[in-house]
Order: structure tokens, then sequence, then C-alpha cells
């Protein structure tokens, strides 16, 4: 769909599609300065909406700067005469050269890396500018500008440029032709094909969502920079003591398999290595323990007597060889066990042999391939303290897109739901000695939201949701206030989550223990638009800090929630401070503008501040506005207690 104040695009052939010409202006250096200088915001905008989304948000923003920086020319240089159609750029060579190296840059940047050529100055990560610490992102816009932004996403790259020339440069079809032919576009007439599936929400490209000029800053993960910090210094005292081991006399220890060689003779740790002292829990022994966890899981597995393979198991987790792919979710350590483990698993899965470890403290997942040790995968997630729910399966393997789990011994029945279907049921899964049949993984999906597979798990005591995200534990699921948490398995709780279920893939690979999902307030709609539902999700880790929360709004009608706010480290939503306070830009279908806000049970009023004034008794808000209007929030509890947007 294209708009009515872009002009019709013009038959192949009709417009230039030569490079540029000796005819063409001749740009030097201090005029493309000018015009880099003047118009830099615009510029960094149009890179930044041009770059491929899977970069993340914090390097899209510092590559954008850094493509703009670099796009002045080393000399006088001939220019494209490609009109500009926005007031003070009309005619501007300057202009229009800068704006078509930025843009064949960001262009470049998304292209896949390949074993056949070099890869690109821009292909690479930015050099310059850097800021350390920090992550930085443009400011959070509405529902609307989420919902281009998800459009955008699943477009090609000169599909995203087409779009970004017509509503962001405001130039006809024709021009937009010349631009992406002069950067290289060999496939124009698809790149503009593909931008009119995209509604011409024009207007939005000019939000602050899209502002990469217009920043907020968060510090990067504290708790992770000080382990690795750690681990460096460790590791650089451990390269200094074995360099000078290397040195003196001695036969040593052989490599054993695709473990590194070890030149230590201490019987304790040659004892927590040897297979035979491995811990092996009698098949029933969790019907008579006092608690149900991994330490009475029983040794399950064709390979439990392959002394060979728990060998070469033991002796890579104790020191691990160069080739092997080593994996560890956040604050886990992956040391060597400080005893003889406790073995819950070996065996064969897919193209592979899988032992699974247990040390009290750890999972470890050890994997070869069946013809041969060469690509060996040892992983490692945090399980300290884990209650019977979050001890009920591991990942045994991930192939093709599927996801096979081991269950406790306590499981009776596993299914497979899709979380975004709330009424379609449950399809069973195939147990076999505790292994389930494959099902697809949410973890491993790419592209486009439109299922989010989870494992449903029946013991004795109930029914429970656990979803992958990438690690060796899956994710408990649950519902209701928090200090209150029940296991979202009711239809109620399924429908709960269902518009939030994609938001899921934000905590993937950050050790995660636990999601829930609350529905702290219900709004009525301006303009009889209907109802909306704020809802908060927040995501526990096993290590305690690392929260992240994300506060979302979901709109009658609507298949997925908009994140409102978000948050990491914070108690908010949780049971030591169960208050939550966000806003949202709303725009009904009568064309108005508005600061929709809410806060959970016990919020006496809340005033909105900066660009926008208004306030309302009670825990909903809800202030006529225009687009782009940028305000802060600020809530009082009925105890007095004053408290901030979520952010």
């Amino acid at each position: 769909m294209q708009s009515q104040d872009v002009a019709p695009r013009p038959a192949p052939g009709s417009g230039s599609a030569a490079a540029s010409s000796s005819s063409d202006p001749l740009v030097d250096v201090e005029q493309a300065e000018a015009a880099l200088v003047e118009h830099y915001p615009r510029l960094v905008r149009l890179a930044y909406l041009v770059l491929p989304p899977g970069l993340g948000r914090n390097r899209r923003v510092v590559t954008a700067h850094a493509l703009t920086q670099r796009a002045l020319p080393r000399r006088r240089t001939p220019a494209p005469v490609i009109p500009a159609q926005s007031t003070g750029r009309e005619g501007d060579p300057g202009y229009a050269f800068v704006r078509l190296q930025v843009l064949r840059t960001a262009l470049e940047a998304g292209l896949p890396l390949t074993f056949r050529a070099w890869p690109k100055r821009s292909q690479l990560p930015p050099l310059l500018p850097q800021v350390w610490g920090l992550r930085l992102f443009p400011r959070s816009g509405g529902a609307d500008e989420l919902a281009l932004d998800q459009r955008l996403s699943a477009l090609s790259g000169p599909a995203r440029a087409a779009y970004v020339l017509r509503g962001l440069e405001k130039l006809p079809d024709g021009d937009v032709r010349e631009v992406l032919t002069t950067a290289g576009i060999d496939d124009v007439d698809d790149a503009l094909d593909e931008a009119d599936e995209v509604p011409a929400q024009y207007a939005l490209l000019d939000s602050p969502e899209f502002d990469p000029c217009s920043l907020q800053a968060r510090p990067t993960d504290l708790m992770r920079r000080r382990q690795h910090l750690k681990a460096a210094l460790a590791a650089a005292a451990a390269v200094a003591v074995c360099g000078a081991l290397l040195g003196l006399p001695g036969d040593g220890w052989a490599p054993d398999g695709a473990a590194a060689p070890s030149y230590a003779q201490n019987p304790s740790a040659q004892a927590a290595l040897d297979p035979a002292n491995l811990t092996k829990v009698p098949d029933t022994a969790w019907q008579s323990a006092s608690r149900t966890d991994f330490s009475v899981w029983p040794a399950r597995g064709e390979l439990t007597g392959d002394k060979a393979l728990l060998r070469r198991a033991l002796a890579v987790w104790a020191r691990p060889g160069e080739t092997v792919q080593v994996s560890a979710t956040p604050g886990t350590p992956s040391g060597g066990p400080a005893g003889p483990p406790q073995l819950l698993y070996a065996g064969d899965v897919d193209n592979a042999r899988v032992v699974i470890l247990y040390d009290g403290l750890r999972i470890a997942r050890y994997a070869e391939p069946k013809d041969g040790t060469k690509g060996a995968a040892l992983d490692f997630a945090r399980v300290d303290g884990a209650t019977g729910a979050e001890s009920n399966a591991v990942v045994l393997g991930r192939a093709d897109g599927n996801v096979r789990y081991l269950t406790a011994p306590w499981v009776k029945k596993a299914a497979e739901r899709d979380l975004l279907k709330p009424g379609a049921g449950a399809m069973d899964l195939t147990l076999t000695d505790g292994v389930t049949s494959p099902l697809a993984s949410a973890a491993l999906q790419t592209g486009a939201c439109t299922s989010w597979n989870v494992l449903q798990l029946t013991d004795a005591s109930g029914t429970r949701l656990s979803t992958d995200l990438g690690e060796l534990v899956p994710a408990r699921l649950t519902t209701g206030r928090p200090g209150s948490e029940r296991d979202a398995t009711g239809a109620a709780a399924l429908r709960a989550w269902a518009p939030f279920a994609c938001s899921l893939s934000a905590v993937r690979s950050q050790g995660v223990r636990s999601v829930n999902a609350w529905e702290y307030a219900t709004q009525s709609l301006p303009d009889a638009s209907g109802s909306a539902s704020w809802v908060c999700t927040r995501a526990e880790t096993w290590r305690g800090g690392g929260t992240r929360v994300l506060a979302q709004f979901h709109t009658p009608g609507g298949a997925y929630g908009a994140v409102a706010a978000k948050a990491e480290n914070v108690p908010a939503c949780g049971p030591r401070d169960p208050h939550v306070l966000a806003g949202v830009l709303w725009k009904s279908e009568a064309g108005s503008w508005y600061l929709l806000a809410a806060g959970g049970r016990g919020t006496a009023s809340i005033t909105a501040t900066g660009g926008v004034d208004g306030s309302a008794q009670g825990n909903l808000l809800a202030v006529k506005t225009k687009a782009g209007a940028q305000a802060g929030l600020q809530g009082e509890l009925e105890n007095g207690r004053s408290i901030n947007a979520l952010r």
C-alpha cells in the first residue's frame, strides 16, 4: 500500500539506473561534511532503520553512528543527482552523496558473512564509537511503533531501505529506484513490491522509537561483568601455573578423548574422575525420599555401563580441550566437580552420545558425535535449590528445530502445547524410560513468532508447564499475584499467557528459573475502544539477581501484547514489592492519541509529568495528547509511598 503523497513508480528503464556519470556534480570533503553535520540526526535515523534488527538495539545504535561518521569522501567525488524532497535539502549534492554512502554501508552490514570473500568493514562490529559498561537504546514508543518495527524486521534489507526512503526522505518511487540501484541493489522491483506489503505509516518513522540520537542508557549485566573479570584473572593465574608445570620433568597424563592433557597428580581429583566412583541412585529411591529433586533421579540410558564414555565425559568436565564447545548459563561456575558426581543419564540421543551428570549445584551435559570425539560439547546449568516442579526435566538434545527431554521418574505423562493457542489442547508425547519424543523448540525458532510450544508434564501432584529458553533446564511458567503464583495450566491461566508468549524470547539464555505473568490492571479505553489489559511478566533466575521485568499492554483484538516498559534487577512486580506502574502512548480508532497508564492494586493516584499534563485518582490514567509526546509518570500508593514508572 502506497501513500497518496508518493509519486507513482516509473516503468522499468524510464529512470536513470546508471552509476555516477561525468556530468554529475562534484562533491568535496567540506561540502559533504557540512551536509553530514546539518542532517546528522536524520542520516543516523536512516541507517538505524535500514540496519538488520537481528543486531540488537544497542549494536544498531552504535553501528548507525559509526556508518554515518564514515560516510565522508576522502577527496572530491562525483555525486548522483537524486533530488531530496524535504525542505532545506533540494538539490544538495553533498547530502545526496552522504545519504547514498550511509544507505550502501547499512545494506552491506546486513549481508551474511561467508568464507568466499573477506568481510566488508560495515559487516564487522564498529571499533568506534564504543561505550563500555552501558547499553544504549532509543526511547520506547507506543504499540503502533512496536508493530511497525516488527513488520520492518520481517522485510529484507533492500525492502526496508525502500520503505524508509519513501517515508523518511519523502522520495517518489522513481528516485527510490535510482538510489537503490546506485547503492548496488539488483532486484529493485522486488524490494519495492516487498515494501508495499507494509502499511504506509510513514509518520511513525519520526517517532522516538527510531531515534538513535535520543537514547536511554542502562548498565550491562554487572554480575556477569564481575564474573568475567574474576574468570579472566583466574585464567591468567592458571596459565602462569600451567606454564611453570610444563617446564617440570615428568610424563603426566595423556589426553583423554576431547579433554586437555592433565599434569596434576592429586589423588582426590583423580578419584572424582573415576567412572567407578560415580553415584548411581536406585530406581525407586524417589518414592521414599523426603524431597523430590535431582538428587533422587536414577541413572538411565543404555550406556550407563560404558566406562570409556563416562571417563571421557568426566575428563572433559575437569579439563575441556581447545576444540570442546563449552557453555554455561549466567552465574554458573564451569570448573570440575569437587567429588564424584551423580550420573543421571548416558545413552544415544539422535546422532550423539550424551552423558548427564549432577553435582548438587549444577547439571553438566557432555555430548560427542557417535563417530568420534571431534566436536564434543559441554554445557552447564545451575540448579541449586531446585524444587520438585523445577527438577521435572532436563534437555537431552536439540536437532532439526526439535528438543528431547529426560523427565523426572515421578512424571507420569508428557505433552506438547502451543502457548499462543490456549484452546487448541495438548498433544501427547511418548515417554520411553523417561525420554520424551521430539517436540518443536521455541528457543530454536527464527523469524516471526507464530507459535510458542511448551512442555506440559503431569505427576501425582498436578500438571505444570515449562518452556525451553535455550538452556539445559526449562523454565517454569506461572500466573498470579507475586507471592501467590500458581502453575499456568488452567483455562484462564492459558488465556492470560497467550498474548505474551512471544515476549519469552527476551529472556533466552539468561539462566531463567521461572517466569510469572500477572494481570495487574484492566482499563476501559477512550473513544469506546473496548478494554485493555496490563500484564507484568517477571523472570526469576537461578542466581537470584539478573531478574527481567516487562510491563505489557494488550488491546482488544490484538494477537500480541506490546512492551510498555522493562527493567532489570528491580523488586517491582515480585514478592518483595508487587507494585508496578507503567504507561504507553496509544492511538484510538478515531485517530486521537492518549497517554494511558496503570498501576497495580493499592495505587491511590497517578500523575503525568513532562510533555503531558494530567492526573487521576486510583490506579488508571488516560490523558489526551499528541504523537511523540515525552512524559514521565509518578504514582502514590494508598500508604503514602511514591513509586516511579517501570523503566
